[in-house]
């Protein structure tokens, strides 16, 4: 007698949420768009709302001073702990808190409370928040992504958060503030909400270290601070570079420190043209970040690099000209071509020179550079703006990017191998 075999049927498992990285990937990705539409309505709308309570360029430049002083102060610390603690959840606390405080300053203004001491506290809470949140999500998508459409997965990301950002977020916070001052800040707020809800429900651990003990945690995260620092310090042709970023990070956030004092007062724009202004800069961004991959494939990164500085200063120096609101944007739509070319080909030298282990911190290091030159640069156009007219920044920062190209930056090094 035979004995018959039963054979069990299965079903097909439904696959989980981790085991789902696309969709892990898609609400990191929608998170970080929706959150940044919220950033430009805030972009716009914070120095509307310092130029409705004062005249002094140096307080409204005080405004934006703030949220770059967080990268000069806590910008490689924030990259260390971005290293060791669960992205994810940090991810989500980052939006909770910042949808808590820019709702409270929602309530503030809706009252008529508010102060530029008032606004240059929330600038600076809001500038240590993004850089956390920069370093969370940056840091979860290698996770979420196979390295053969990592550099799909960042172009998408960077290309989407400058279209929510720029080109929606700007205008639609000066046509909200046109209509009452509370609203670009509810926006704000409820971006953030719903962008932690999206990442509440991602699955998963993103620590990128094991689990270690919390006891000696500074140590080690200072530690690892210094460690980045010293490498970048010891290699002389990224120092140079990394100069370069910041004379000319000074430059770009000193001008947007006085640019709605400009639009206004010199170009004769009301909010929504200084929003379009600013949706410029995003436009030529866009075709400088399209045409940098054939640029940096056939002259090399070194080359771009060289060519990008002089062309910012050029537009820089136009704007300063400029007389009518056309003139402007085609100069400000210029510098950001030129500025997105810089940054993509910078990023693609930095990603060959530092290896692989020493990118985050290195990275961070960079940034802190760039980001502490930039809060100096928006006092500098603020004094200067104050003392010389609201032309002489534009001027001077001309002069400073035309006097940045003669540092020497090398030629472009062969790949580097395994």
């Amino acid at each position: 007698m035979t004995r018959t075999r039963l054979i069990p049927v299965r079903r097909r498992a439904r696959p989980t949420p981790e085991a789902d990285p696309a969709r892990r990937f898609r609400l990191v990705w929608a998170a970080v768009t929706i959150s940044s539409l919220g950033d430009g309505t805030r972009f716009v709308a914070l120095p509307l709302l310092a130029t409705s309570l004062t005249a002094d360029p140096r307080q409204v430049a005080a405004v934006s001073l703030a949220e770059q002083l967080p990268w000069l102060l806590l910008g490689l610390t924030a990259g260390a702990l971005a290293d060791r603690l669960d992205r994810r959840r940090l991810l989500w606390a980052v939006d909770a808190a910042r949808a808590v405080l820019v709702g409270a300053l929602a309530m503030v203004v809706a009252v008529g409370a508010a102060t530029v001491p008032l606004l240059v506290v929330a600038g600076f809470l809001l500038g240590c928040g993004q850089i956390l949140y920069n370093g969370a999500w940056s840091g979860m998508v290698p996770a979420l992504v196979e390295p053969s459409g990592l550099s799909r997965a960042n172009a998408r990301l960077q290309a989407t958060a400058q279209i929510s950002d720029t080109l929606l977020g700007t205008p639609l916070g000066a046509v909200l503030f046109g209509i009452g001052a509370t609203l670009p800040f509810v926006v704000d707020a409820g971006s953030f909400a719903v962008a932690a809800a999206l990442v509440a429900l991602i699955a998963g651990d993103f620590r990128p270290r094991k689990a270690e003990p919390t006891e000696g945690l500074p140590r080690k995260l200072r530690h690892d601070v210094a460690e980045g620092i010293r490498w970048l310090w010891r290699h002389r042709r990224l120092r140079r570079l990394c100069l370069v970023t910041g004379a000319a990070n000074a430059v770009g956030t000193g001008l947007v420190a006085i640019l709605v004092l400009y639009a206004g007062r010199l170009l004769g724009l009301d909010g929504l043209g200084f929003a379009l202004l600013v949706a410029s800069y995003a436009v030529g961004g866009v075709l400088g970040a399209t045409v940098t991959p054939r640029l940096t494939s056939r002259f090399g990164p070194a080359r771009v690099l060289r060519l990008a500085t002089p062309a910012a200063a050029l537009t820089v120096v136009g704007a300063g000209f400029a007389t009518s609101g056309a003139v402007a944007g085609l100069c400000v739509a210029g510098y950001g071509a030129a500025s997105l070319v810089w940054s993509v080909a910078m990023v693609t030298l930095r990603q060959t020179l530092v290896p692989t282990e020493l990118l985050g911190r290195v990275t961070m290091a960079y940034q802190m550079v760039a980001g502490g030159s930039g809060a100096l640069g928006a006092v500098a156009a603020g004094f200067t703006a104050h003392l010389a007219g609201l032309r002489a920044p534009f001027f001077i920062g001309g002069a400073l990017l035309l006097a940045a190209t003669a540092v020497p930056t090398g030629s472009t090094p062969p790949p580097r191998t395994p």
